[in-house]
């Protein structure tokens, strides 16, 4: 005798019969389509004499069978013409209704003249009412079975909701009815307009309706399908879907789409711009080309997350030459690759030139820059982790210090227009090496400019850029699918961030604007915290986030606070002094602050290159409080008194 859980596994007649005309080959499901459709326009043509006389007497007559066996081929062979039998069933639209409806039409004329012109007894009104009949039954049959086989592919599917009921939103309904992973339950959209209309065979809903429907199917998963909207829209749609715990992806940004790498029905997981809501301002054209269109321009650390975001964004403006300058064949060749294939869609021709080399090598920088003619020169090298370069003080030195010093007199002695040092917020006030070493480079940069004729030396100061070696959002992410802890070094540490392509942007019209000596400082608008970030990550993954230690929290995923890291500051700044001026771009400004002249800077950089050779790391420290860089390192986080806090890989960069 079966079991009950027997009996509830097994599936009912009607299913496993769906099941089995799924299995059969195409050939033979287009053998029972046609079958069905003789079947069914005979029965469409019997029943509509039986309706004209109210009665079957003709049955016997010969002349009607002759009539409906001369239209039958005829209608038959209209519907394979015309692809009819080619559609899968699974994925009929209402395209096929008008195939089936003109098939059925010259199906219920050519039964007319036939009828009428042989005398064989049919009346001229049964071929109209036999179309009405076979559309019927034949489209409606079609579309019947079509439910049923969604319905049963769609046991198990993953029920969504889909925020915006544009085009994308459409196309992304469409997509998914088509496949066998989601299944979409209503179209939530702004618009009052919309409410109670249907797209795609799904009602539009107002956003106050979605808690009722949530709440009803369970649903775990909304799509934003909003490609077009302003980012901080965006996030005030998500905000407003993570707090009803549902998990939330999105269509691809329009510029993913508009440009091929993706289309309005791939589903990817919410953006770090979505997440913190910045909308960028556009580029201005004419500083976005002044030291680019027709020049030879060259990228150091053109493989890094800034400089092969430069490089691209560089690639745009149409130089004649782009010269990539980086340390790491790997990352070199990898820039390198994407940018060929990118010279290949673009109008303006480039030559691009892939170089290795340091900028710790002065010969083969000017070697470099004096072949090429190099006119712009965007310095992105640097050593920028601030763990790393606490352990490693020697190497952060040479590198951030006398590589800035090494590429820029290479830059001098070839004559380069321009010249643009990539800094950080971190070099304000600076509790850690890697910031200290920054705000040095800078000096080097300003007490040149003093100097230099030839060269118009710039630097360019900001925060935190999102999507780079070791950005928080993709930490949090893979913690997140590691099921946690997501670690967070204070709960009130706050940063700034920006996107990638939006710095680069900037920086390129920041060194447009250069006169000699410029701190260019970014608009990186409002902070973040980072504990509210490692929040609103995890509830957009569809997790209650809790603070370990918490007697009275409740959730899916612990937050685990860690603890300062060695130089890490809670706060970040861009500006030492306060007087930033604005200038023509509105999301940047321009600050003089003070620097060492050239007389006092060149005995101190000499003194700091020997205690560097020597690993004298007391008397790098002293020498970058007496350049006055600002340096303090924080209370118990000295790298070398050696009582620095140990470093968890975990913690957040």
């Amino acid at each position: 005798m079966p079991t009950r859980q027997t009996r509830r596994l097994r599936k009912p007649s009607a299913q496993r019969g769906l099941a089995r005309l799924l299995s059969l080959s195409r050939l033979n499901k287009r053998i029972l389509q046609v079958a069905a459709d003789c079947v069914l326009l005979v029965g469409s043509f019997i029943l509509a004499m039986g309706l004209r006389y109210d009665s079957f007497f003709f049955l016997p007559d010969p002349r009607i069978w002759i009539a409906i066996g001369m239209t039958l081929p005829v209608t038959i062979l209209l519907f394979a013409v015309t692809g009819f039998y080619r559609a899968v069933i699974r994925y009929i639209s209402s395209r096929a209704f008008v195939t089936i409806a003109r098939g059925i039409a010259v199906s219920a004329v050519f039964l007319f003249v036939v009828s009428q012109g042989l005398s064989l007894g049919v009346p001229r009104s049964v071929p109209g009412i036999y179309a009405m009949l076979a559309l019927i039954s034949v489209g409606g049959l079609r579309f019947l079975l079509r439910e049923l086989f969604r319905r049963e592919l769609r046991q198990g599917l993953t029920p969504v909701l889909v925020y915006g009921a544009g085009t994308s939103g459409q196309q992304l309904v469409a997509s998914l009815l088509r496949g066998n992973d989601y299944l979409p339950l209503a179209i939530v959209d702004d618009n009052p307009a919309l409410h109670g209309n249907e797209v795609n065979g799904l009602r539009v809903i107002g956003p106050q309706d979605m808690p009722g429907l949530i709440e009803n199917f369970g649903v775990e998963l909304a799509l934003l399908a909003m490609p077009r909207a302003q980012r901080s829209r965006r996030r005030e749609i998500i905000e407003q879907l993570a707090e009803f715990g549902v998990r939330v992806r999105t269509v691809p940004n329009m510029d993913d789409i508009i440009t091929g790498r993706a289309s309005t029905s791939d589903i990817v997981d919410v953006s770090a711009e979505d997440l913190l809501g910045r909308d960028p301002v556009a580029p201005v054209p004419d500083l976005m080309s002044a030291n680019i269109r027709g020049k030879v321009v060259m990228v150091t650390g053109a493989g890094g997350s800034i400089g092969s975001e430069l490089c691209r964004q560089i690639l745009r403006e149409g130089p004649s030459d782009l010269i990539l300058f980086e340390h790491s064949e790997p990352a070199l060749y990898t820039i390198q690759m994407e940018l060929l294939a990118l010279t290949k869609v673009l109008p303006r021709p480039t030559r691009l030139h892939a170089v290795l080399g340091s900028v710790q090598s002065a010969r083969r920088l000017r070697d470099t820059m004096a072949q090429h003619n190099v006119g712009t020169v965007f310095h992105a090298a640097a050593y920028k982790h601030v763990p790393l370069v606490e352990d490693n003080i020697a190497e952060g030195m040479r590198n951030n210090v006398f590589g800035t010093k090494t590429v820029l007199e290479a830059a001098i002695a070839t004559q380069v227009q321009s010249f643009t040092l990539i800094s950080t917020d971190k070099a304000v006030r600076p509790t850690n090496i890697m910031g200290a070493s920054k705000r040095l480079a800078e000096m080097v940069c300003q007490a040149y400019a003093e100097t230099a004729s030839g060269t118009r030396i710039s630097m360019v100061r900001f925060g935190n850029v999102l999507g780079s070696s070791g950005s928080v959002i993709p930490l949090f992410r893979s913690q997140i699918e590691a099921g946690g802890p997501i670690t967070v070094t204070h709960p009130e540490i706050t940063r700034y961030f920006m996107s990638i392509p939006e710095a680069a942007q900037l920086v390129i019209q920041s060194s447009a604007m250069a006169q000699g000596g410029d701190v260019f400082l970014l608009d990186m608008g409002q902070p973040v915290r980072i504990l509210d970030l490692a929040q609103r990550m995890a509830s957009l993954s569809g997790l209650r986030p809790r603070l370990e230690g918490d007697p009275g929290g409740e959730g899916d995923i612990t937050i685990k606070i860690t603890g300062l890291r060695p130089g890490e500051k809670l706060y970040e700044e861009l500006l030492i002094g306060a007087d930033a001026r604005a200038t023509a771009h509105p999301k940047i400004m321009t600050a003089q602050e003070g620097f060492l002249p050239m007389p006092e800077l060149v005995p101190l950089l000499d003194a700091l290159d020997r205690a560097t050779a020597d690993e004298d790391l007391k008397t790098v420290q002293s020498l970058l409080r007496q350049a006055g860089t600002g340096y303090a390192p924080a209370p118990g986080t000295d790298p070398v008194a050696g009582d620095a806090a140990s470093l968890d890989p975990a913690d957040v960069a």
